[in-house]
């Protein structure tokens, strides 16, 4: 007792506290040494900084900003004061000019599933997937332009010279099959959406994270022998290519693009038996093709019906991250080739939606039933929303950055999920209002990665998907 007492001095004091911070200054380094070894992780080899739910994603994308109000976010209140001016917003200067009145969506709105999710009348195939989706109906931007918009949605910032997530997924994790690129755009019918390649861009990355563009009307171009050059000389002349390449790669090891473009022609070698392989839809079933709508006497519909098919394709043979698009850039007349509904809304959707509905219901039920949904991580994905109103002088609705919807379902993801909403009109995200950046922190989340520690160092910054911004969604992850 007396010999405790003895220690209870000053300088005792003194020293036990000097010890005890040296050892708290101890625990704190071994900590960050020990985040910094399972940080230390080879890009492109498959590691990850936490266990993932996700190996690959689908990214499906309607360009031209699909009306949350109309297709997946039930709003009575535009049904009960339809015509009547928006409150607080009555004389609203939007995109195009002024907006009229409140209009309520062309169709009504059912319950579908256990959940008993509202869901627009226009998508009836669609309906039968609402359990398994999470709905993010917050969603706001910071652009109300298509270019910048999809730009946005689609790499993180609103100006070009970015990489999309794709790229980004590409870099981190790599390809799980040598023969097929990690990361593929797949482009409608009716052309590239707003701002065209920038949403699928590598950026600053190395040029070999670019998706590759193909599509079922538009296959991979030059894989074929030419029929004059036989076997040898073609693994003669590639041996050459080599050896030239590799010799100036090597006296030049700061410039990617060379590297990339051996990467990439060493590809195309392995893709001349793997692309018409993968791109080879006769070898579905009747069946299959029956249940997808490749064959509809709609031909828009049956070829976004034959790239989603391709779509499975590819993911079943383990392509990181495939980029599918529904509907193109804007045209002369508003809503004709995109779900830009400026002036004639019901009109436009009509002829969008069952080009939609049945063949991404289709694909989203095959990748269920083949046990895929398990680790793909589906994405919807639009630039923005669209008014409450209708524009004034039309019968169609304005842009909207202020509230829309996207969502995703699949691995890691809790199905019947609604986060977030817009106010009763569905004019701004008021309850859990969430960013671009959220969203795609959430999906890196779900591939293994933390988001703030995935990065490329460019023009001395540390570069993120996530800018300096975003956090995880918890309440979607199963």
């Amino acid at each position: 007792m007396s010999e405790n007492l003895s220690r209870l001095t000053r300088r005792h004091f003194l020293g036990d506290v000097t010890t005890g911070l040296g050892g708290v200054g101890l625990i704190d380094l071994l900590a960050k040494n020990s985040e910094a070894d399972t940080s230390n992780w080879q890009a492109g080899k498959g590691q990850t900084h936490h266990p993932p739910r996700a190996k690959r994603v689908l990214q499906i994308f309607c360009p031209g900003a699909a009306s949350h109000m109309d297709l997946w976010e039930h709003k009575p209140s535009l049904e009960k004061y339809h015509g009547q001016p928006l409150p607080g917003e009555e004389d609203f200067v939007s995109f195009q000019g002024k907006n009229g009145n409140l209009m309520k969506s062309p169709w009504p709105f059912v319950q579908k599933g256990e959940t008993g999710k509202f869901i627009s009348s226009m998508l009836p195939h669609m309906a039968d997937h609402v359990d398994d989706i999470a709905f993010f109906h917050g969603m706001h931007s910071k652009t109300n332009t298509h270019g910048p918009g999809c730009v946005f949605m689609n790499t993180g910032h609103e100006t070009e010279g970015f990489p999309g997530a794709g790229a980004w997924t590409s870099y981190a994790l790599g390809s799980e099959n040598e023969n097929l690129p990690a990361y593929v755009a797949i482009t409608d019918i009716r052309g590239e959406p707003p701002n065209g390649k920038a949403n699928w861009s590598n950026g600053f990355l190395p040029a070999r994270h670019q998706a590759i563009m193909m599509s079922d009307q538009q296959p991979i171009r030059n894989l074929k022998r030419p029929e004059k050059i036989t076997p040898a000389h073609e693994d003669a002349a590639r041996d050459l290519l080599a050896q030239l390449n590799n010799r100036y790669a090597g006296a030049h090891p700061s410039e990617s693009e060379l590297r990339a473009r051996v990467a990439a022609y060493e590809l195309a070698g392995r893709m001349q038996l793997s692309a018409p392989e993968v791109s080879n839809l006769s070898a579905e079933s009747e069946a299959t093709h029956r249940f997808y709508g490749t064959q509809d006497s709609n031909r828009l519909k049956a070829a976004y019906a034959r790239n989603c098919l391709l779509a499975r394709r590819l993911l079943e043979r383990n392509v990181r991250y495939v980029n599918l698009y529904c509907a193109s850039r804007a045209s002369g007349v508003d809503g004709l080739l995109n779900w830009d509904a400026h002036k004639t809304l019901k009109a436009d959707y009509e002829r969008h939606c069952p080009v939609f509905d049945q063949p991404t219901a289709a694909l989203l039920t095959d990748l269920k039933r083949t046990g895929l949904l398990e680790d793909t991580l589906v994405l919807w994905t639009t630039e923005f929303g669209r008014m409450p109103t209708h524009q004034a002088g039309t019968a169609g609705r304005d842009h909207n950055p202020d509230g829309f919807t996207c969502w995703m379902m699949g691995a890691g993801v809790q199905g019947g999920v609604n986060y977030g909403a817009t106010d009763e009109f569905g004019r701004r995200a008021e309850e859990n209002p969430t960013t671009v950046w959220d969203f795609y922190a959430t999906v890196l989340h779900l591939l293994g990665f933390n988001h703030e520690r995935l990065t490329w160092y460019h023009n001395g910054l540390d570069r993120r998907l996530t800018d300096v911004h975003g956090h995880v969604i918890r309440e979607v992850l199963a």
